[in-house]
């Protein structure tokens, strides 16, 4: 896990279920009550066991908890968990770049017919990449395009 994180007891809670039901490693656990949602950064290499067969996993953990489910694959290459972060969506490019002022930001070129899926209803698949890519390497901005 990333240094720095800290997880509440309710997160600590739902990371044991979600463990014990898909057997999968969690390396972090988001809980979002405005969106009602549970996001997930699992090991890498962990996605497939993580929502089981046709989904199984992920509507079983939905329907005890009653929260939506979201599962990203984490990576210690940036641009790679940003393209995990916005599947489904064909992400053409990630440029990265250090700012004269040291903050990094994020430049997303993902394919035309996928950016209302990358940016998500009302924005929150982009706040989600912008909060996770702060979060675990520091990338002040990103900018889908």
């Amino acid at each position: 896990m990333a240094s720095g994180i800290k997880l509440t007891s309710k997160e600590m809670r739902y990371i044991a279920l979600f463990e014990s039901i898909t057997g999968a490693a969690v390396k972090d656990c988001i809980l979002d009550d405005d969106t009602n949602r549970a996001i997930f950064i699992v090991k890498e290499g962990d996605i497939g066991m993580a929502i089981g067969k046709g989904g199984k996993n992920i509507h079983l953990l939905e329907r005890m908890t009653s929260k939506k489910h979201e599962i990203i694959e984490f990576s210690d290459k940036p641009a790679q968990f940003i393209k995990n972060a916005l599947k489904p969506a064909h992400v053409r490019e990630i440029r990265i770049t250090e700012k004269p002022d040291g903050k990094s930001i994020a430049v997303v070129a993902v394919d035309p017919r996928d950016k209302g899926v990358a940016i998500g209803r009302n924005g929150r698949n982009a706040d989600r990449i912008r909060f996770l890519a702060k979060r675990y390497f520091q990338i002040q901005s990103v900018s889908i395009t």
